[in-house]
């Protein structure tokens, strides 16, 4: 009785390819992602690591989304980010050699291509220069974050709403231009959170896009009809 087929990551290079850091890298470096790695499967509310953990290697989700966040000691959860597919993610503890920063399980049935360290070391100690392209996904990250506090002290509540779809439409820049998306998958819980909004707050201010012509609601989604539109919102008066 044959097992289930051996995993080709390489099937999964046409879903890879959309994420703008994936899609940009030298054809060498892709291949060797590719050829090291492994299939890693989660259910639903499954931890991958815990902050502190150390480094196992690199991750791109290929199926479902992984919640990012922290727990603090009174129990309760601190929700950073929902990294949904293709996105990549461990590459800081790739960087400094220091421990995981978050709490790190999956928000659904999740598949995730896993390069495993060792792997990883011997690819860089072989090829140094492969280290900028890790590096710049650091980078694009930590330019990210940069901006959201920006936002936080110059936008307006709406603005920040508008903004944040946008950035859930392209990935936060992570998604090549062709794979931008139109209609955006969203739970409001998760998404008040991120932004350090209520709930109550979000549904209010998603009301008023609507109430313009911006987006359209749906049951777990929202749908971007207007893209200049909420551009236009999102800068500083």
């Amino acid at each position: 009785m044959s097992g289930p087929p051996a995993f080709d990551a390489h099937a999964h290079r046409p879903l890879l390819d959309r994420s703008a850091w994936f899609g940009a890298l030298p054809e060498d470096l892709k291949e060797a992602l590719l050829e090291a790695g492994r299939l890693r499967r989660l259910k639903a509310g499954e931890c991958l690591f815990r902050r502190g953990a150390p480094n196992c290697g690199l991750y791109a989700v290929l199926r479902g989304s992984v919640h990012v966040g922290t727990v603090t000691p009174s129990g309760r959860q601190n929700l950073v980010a929902v990294v949904p597919a293709p996105h990549w993610f461990g590459e800081l503890a790739l960087i400094d050699q220091g421990p995981r920063t978050h709490d790190t399980e999956a928000r659904e049935a999740t598949d995730l291509l896993w390069v495993p360290l060792p792997a990883l070391q011997a690819l860089l100690q072989a090829e140094p220069r492969h280290w900028q392209a890790f590096a710049a996904l650091a980078v694009h990250k930590l330019r990210a974050a940069f901006e959201e506090l920006e936002d936080a002290a110059l936008l307006g509540t709406q603005a920040r709403v508008a903004k944040r779809l946008l950035q859930l439409s392209t990935g936060h820049g992570m998604l090549t231009a062709q794979a931008a998306l139109r209609t955006v998958s969203l739970n409001q819980e998760e998404f008040a959170a991120t932004l350090g909004l209520t709930r109550q707050t979000v549904n209010e201010m998603l009301g008023l896009l609507a109430d313009q012509g911006l987006i359209a609601k749906g049951y777990g989604r929202v749908d971007i009809l207007d893209v200049e539109g909420l551009r236009a919102l999102c800068r500083p008066s």
